[in-house]
């Protein structure tokens, strides 16, 4: 038996480029598996488009497992749409009803400029963490970084934030635009390890600077990054970026203090 389908009608955000206006325009894809993801759905749109001539929705993508943070779309009002703690690319269109109305936006942020239709420029992500969200310091061979002990809460604690895979999804839901949750996931994740702590004032210090002159809002403390990201970052990530921004202030040393 076939499986089931749905019809849908869209509303979708149509750019030009970064300098162009802007506007929804509508389509209609009919008989629509249910077991399809998002994306997919939209794969199938852009095959009807193109064979009336005209040109495709552009919309980031890479490997569609949820791993990457391409697939970044504002459907409905939220970010990646209404399921919790998932990418677009794997939301399902069994999580749609028949003949709905499904609204499809691309981030809105200043320090997130449109690129074309869906697609922002996030490079902005990648100056913050080019600015201290790496480590210099000499471990040695790989069995000497293994000899360092490690208590296994405090890895399980740096691997929950580096589970950010930089989608933008917290910058999207935030009033203000604000990268906070995203830059205290790079920060925290290198600020509980022993390899990160001979960096860790000047890391803060620069990921914070690069912050906010991309353009970036300030923390709004409603939790609206934590209640849309995929990965579930914690907001308390953002607390202990507080802490090492305000003691790399105030630290006359690199390594005068603990967690």
């Amino acid at each position: 038996m076939a499986g089931k389908t749905i019809n849908i009608k869209l509303k979708i955000w149509r750019q030009a480029g970064q300098d162009k206006p802007g506007k929804f325009e509508s389509y209609e894809v009919n008989d629509v598996s249910v077991d399809m993801s998002f994306l997919e759905m939209l794969d199938v749109l852009n095959e009807n488009e193109l064979n009336k001539g005209n040109d495709p929705v552009h919309f980031d993508h890479d490997c569609r497992e949820g791993i990457c943070g391409m697939c970044s779309l504002y459907i409905n009002g939220k970010p990646h749409g209404p399921k919790h703690g998932i990418t677009t690319c794997q939301l399902h269109m069994r999580t749609f009803k028949d003949g709905e109305t499904i609204v499809v936006e691309p981030w809105r942020a200043s320090a997130f400029p449109v690129l074309k239709d869906l697609i922002v420029d996030r490079t902005s992500f990648d100056r913050i963490q080019q600015a201290g969200g790496y480590v210099t310091v000499s471990t040695g061979g790989v069995p000497d970084a293994n000899e360092i002990a490690i208590p296994k809460t405090v890895a399980d604690e740096a691997m929950d934030a580096a589970q950010c895979i930089g989608c933008g999804a917290c910058v999207a839901a935030c009033k203000n635009a604000s990268a906070m949750l995203f830059t205290a996931a790079k920060v925290s994740q290198l600020a509980v390890l022993p390899q990160g702590n001979a960096e860790r004032k000047r890391r803060a210090l620069a990921m914070l600077e690069q912050h906010d002159a991309e353009g970036f809002g300030a923390c709004t403390n409603t939790g609206a990054c934590e209640a849309v990201c995929p990965k579930e970052i914690s907001i308390t990530h953002i607390a202990r970026l507080n802490r090492e921004y305000s003691r790399a202030v105030f630290s006359g040393s690199e390594t005068d203090y603990t967690n």
